[in-house]
């Protein structure tokens, strides 16, 4: 699977299908703070990623 980051870097994994809330914690990535897209689609955490996927993640702004 293939995560591509905020900041336009990519990483790719190679580990049997999970959560998405699996691989951004075991990536170090909080999944509160990004939202993810499979196809263009937005996914959730507990959305599973299979091995040939590729997951855009785009980081949350917020203020106040």
């Amino acid at each position: 699977m293939k995560l591509l980051l905020p900041d336009r870097s990519a990483r790719v994994l190679d580990m049997p299908p999970s959560t998405l809330e699996a691989i951004l914690l075991g990536e170090g990535i909080n999944p509160l703070e990004v939202i993810a897209s499979r196809d263009g689609i937005l996914i959730t955490e507990d959305t599973v990623i299979g091995t040939g996927d590729e997951i855009r993640l785009l980081r949350i702004a917020h203020g106040g």
